[in-house]
């Protein structure tokens, strides 16, 4: 079973920072008053004046929640709002991106959405044509994507015979080299270039077919354009599916048996 690491982050950050803010208004003064009753006992009072917080009758689970609280805040707001780092699981999209790659994502590009619910709250912009994104799969609303945007609201998208084609007309691209099975080409999307892998053999009809992008809709592919599952395969992606705009490597590790490896550093074309 996945976990919804966001939802989780939520919860903990929101119950951390109750407890602690109901012991300060209420367990906190009701504790001092308790001791400062308690006649005779006049080190348990020393104790509880000389500290303002944490003091030796604190419950151990609002020590935990002061501790904690903050730390979580951070991090829900740093993850949420700013940046949010990711790992590429797949080959997808190579040879832009590699299996092992570690990423920092920008979660403000397309606007500030709240955590878990992903409701746009602040516009900031939108995806344009050539981006490499970061989305919720719509098919399960929850696993995270990373593909190029090729299509943006109004665009007809064809691909038919391995090649694209945006609004009836071809795709610029240019042949790099035959690396079998694969074959490598620059192609430009708007204002990005950016390479893509070919296979050199694939079945008649792979992916073919012909989309027309409704308002609030992205039309996403894989850069390695015959190993990606896509818009091709389950359809367009919803604004409201959007995380944001991938702009950086900013480590490769492949695996827990190979040594982290930072000659990827780079931003992200």
């Amino acid at each position: 079973m996945d976990l919804d690491f966001p939802l989780i982050l939520v919860v903990l950050t929101f119950a951390t920072g109750a407890i602690w803010g109901a012991d300060r208004l209420i367990w906190y003064p009701r504790r001092r008053e308790a001791a400062e009753g308690h006649e005779g006992d006049l080190g348990n009072v020393a104790a509880l004046a000389g500290e303002s917080e944490g003091d030796a009758n604190e419950p151990w689970l609002v020590e935990m929640s002061r501790s904690f609280f903050p730390v979580l805040a951070i991090v829900l707001v740093l993850r949420s709002f700013l940046v949010e780092p990711f790992q590429i699981p797949s080959g997808s999209m190579l040879p832009t991106l590699l299996v092992g790659d570690f990423i920092l994502v920008n979660k403000f590009s397309y606007g500030v959405r709240l955590p878990v619910a992903g409701t746009k709250v602040l516009e900031m912009g939108d995806p344009q044509r050539g981006d490499v994104m970061v989305f919720r799969y719509p098919v399960d609303g929850k696993t995270n994507y990373i593909k190029r945007v090729v299509g943006v609201p109004g665009d007809t998208i064809s691909y038919r015979n391995k090649t694209l084609y945006i609004n009836n007309k071809q795709v610029e691209e240019v042949h790099l080299a035959n690396l079998p099975p694969m074959q490598l080409f620059e192609e430009k999307l708007g204002e990005v270039s950016h390479q893509i892998y070919k296979a050199s053999r694939t079945r008649p009809g792979q992916g073919e077919g012909e989309w027309v992008v409704p308002e609030g809709h992205y039309f996403m592919m894989g850069d390695n354009r015959d190993n990606s599952n896509d818009s091709r395969y389950w359809g367009l992606v919803p604004d409201e599916m959007v995380v944001g705009k991938a702009f950086a490597i900013w480590m490769h590790w492949k695996s827990l048996t190979s040594l982290p490896s930072f000659s990827r550093v780079g931003s992200i074309n």
